[in-house]
This record gives C-alpha cells, sequence and structure tokens, in this order.
C-alpha cells in the first residue's frame, strides 16, 4: 500500500494534511512536511500492538492471559525506559 492522505483523500498532499502509510504491517502516520521520528514510528508500532492484542484482555482463562498482560505492560512502559525506542518489547 501506498501513502494515503487522510486529510483530503482525493488530493495530492499539502503542508499540513495527515499522512498514512503502511509499510511492512506497520502504519505510520504524519503530517506532510514533517518525516516521522524514531520515536514517533515506535510509538506507533507500540500502540498497534496494543490494539492488536485488546482481544485477549476479557478472555480470562486463555491459556497465554498472564503472558499477554505481561506483554502488554511491557509495551505501555516501553517509551519510558532506556531500550526505547531500540529495542522492542517481545510477548
Amino acid at each position: 500500500m501506498g501513502i494515503s492522505n487522510l486529510t483530503n483523500p482525493d488530493k495530492d498532499p499539502v503542508e499540513g494534511d495527515e499522512l498514512v502509510k503502511n509499510e511492512n504491517g506497520l502504519v505510520i502516520k504524519w503530517t506532510q512536511g514533517k518525516i516521522p521520528t524514531a520515536e514517533e514510528t515506535a510509538r506507533s508500532w507500540r500502540d498497534q500492538e496494543l490494539i492488536a492484542t485488546d482481544w485477549v484482555v476479557p478472555i480470562t482463562d486463555h491459556p497465554q492471559h498472564d503472558a499477554y498482560k505481561t506483554y502488554r505492560t511491557k509495551l505501555r512502559d516501553w517509551p519510558s525506559t532506556s531500550d526505547f525506542p531500540d529495542t522492542k518489547p517481545t510477548l
């Protein structure tokens, strides 16, 4: 998938438009005229991981429920660690 203009979907992007790009399964959002930083890209990945694992939260009898809870805690805490943005948490 290429770059999509969220602000004006049928028009070429101009400065200030919000853009989105799907890159290897990672949706990266940024504002036209500004290249996303490594931290912004990492936060975008982290946010998507949290969304992708939301489904397991209410399933308390899931065999990996505790592992998912730990993973989601690591995702939420990751930006405040010295590993951010270089080392992503793993499940």
